[in-house]
């Protein structure tokens, strides 16, 4: 997995390829709205840090910049002028990027603000194992039994997802989160993904594939994306809380409410284009696709967000 994603020619990291928005669509890609709701959790972020003189913000797995171009497009220049954006990411530094972004491989330490994972976990490399062995698999997807688990590994497992089958070592993904959320000084971690918990892991696992925007078998050699939900809870550090971004973009003023019928006849375009807002919003929020992701957020040194909703992880 590590080699199909990161390694030479690797879906991620070859040169002049479209990035994630050219096989797969995220919230980043759906719509401004999502941009905008992190730039007021930026905001929110930035009053209980008491408006320091510099603001952090880090977005893990950056793909090509959008969301950080689209984070600070929809702040005040007042608060732009603070804010050192970090673009965290394996692949080249693309052409056209907002001069203003830091692209950088690790997210820089003792930082203060807000650090964003968005569809990063997912993509962390990560173990299967199948009636206490690892699976192996060859470089065409072809899977054979490999050796008996080792310690670290059987005791994830025992802790995390005692009832599986076919299960997925999240070992490795709890200490990314673990390594990025210990490079904040202060403020507030967050991981957004296709997740699961304890209570509902999926009895054969998730891991699949995806090029040019269908769902293709998880073949290891470079040409698709190799990605597998997150479990969520196993990642959460001291005083984290779970949500589904429906929850936590309600929270952060996003609505797919239809605008009032009377806007149509006073102004037009007003409601045309408040009813594409109410779409995209409905999409980010559905409960069946973005609405139902899930959201760790992890606070350092600040209170949580008092998110309805949220429950402790």
């Amino acid at each position: 997995m590590e080699s199909a994603l990161y390694g030479p020619d690797g879906f991620y990291v070859r040169p002049g390829g479209p990035g994630p928005a050219g096989h797969f669509r995220t919230s980043v890609h759906a719509s401004a709205l999502y941009a905008g709701a992190v730039a007021r959790l930026l905001r929110w972020v930035d009053a209980e840090l008491g408006h320091p003189a510099e603001l952090d913000l880090v977005d893990m797995g950056a793909g090509r910049g959008e969301l950080l171009a689209g984070v600070l497009a929809a702040l005040d220049p007042g608060t732009v002028a603070r804010v050192r954006p970090y673009a965290v990411e394996r692949a080249e530094l693309p052409a056209g990027l907002d001069p203003r972004i830091r692209w950088v491989a690790a997210p820089p330490g003792g930082t203060t603000g807000l650090l964003l994972a968005n569809e990063w976990l997912d993509n962390v490399p990560l173990e299967i194992a199948e009636d206490g062995h690892y699976v192996l698999v060859a470089p065409d997807g072809t899977e054979s039994v490999g050796g008996p688990l080792d310690g670290a590994d059987r005791t994830w497992l025992e802790r995390w997802w005692p009832d599986g089958g076919r299960v997925e070592i999240g070992r490795a993904r709890d200490e990314a989160w673990a390594a990025a959320a210990g490079t904040l000084e202060r403020g507030l971690a967050v991981a957004v993904d296709y997740a699961h918990t304890r209570g509902a892991r999926p009895p054969y696992g998730t891991l699949t594939g995806f090029r040019g925007g269908r769902e293709v078998p998880p073949v290891p050699d470079g040409t698709c994306d190799v990605t597998a939900h997150v479990a969520l809870d196993s990642c959460a550090g001291h005083g984290s809380v779970l949500l589904t971004q429906r929850e936590a973009l309600a929270a952060l003023g996003v609505s797919g409410g239809r605008p009032p019928l009377a806007l149509a006849g006073a102004d037009p375009v007003a409601y045309v284009r408040a009813l594409s807002a109410a779409g995209e919003a409905a999409e980010l929020m559905d409960r069946a696709g973005l609405g139902a992701f899930g959201w760790l957020v992890q606070p350092v040194g600040i209170p949580a967000p008092a998110w309805p909703g949220a429950a402790a992880a």
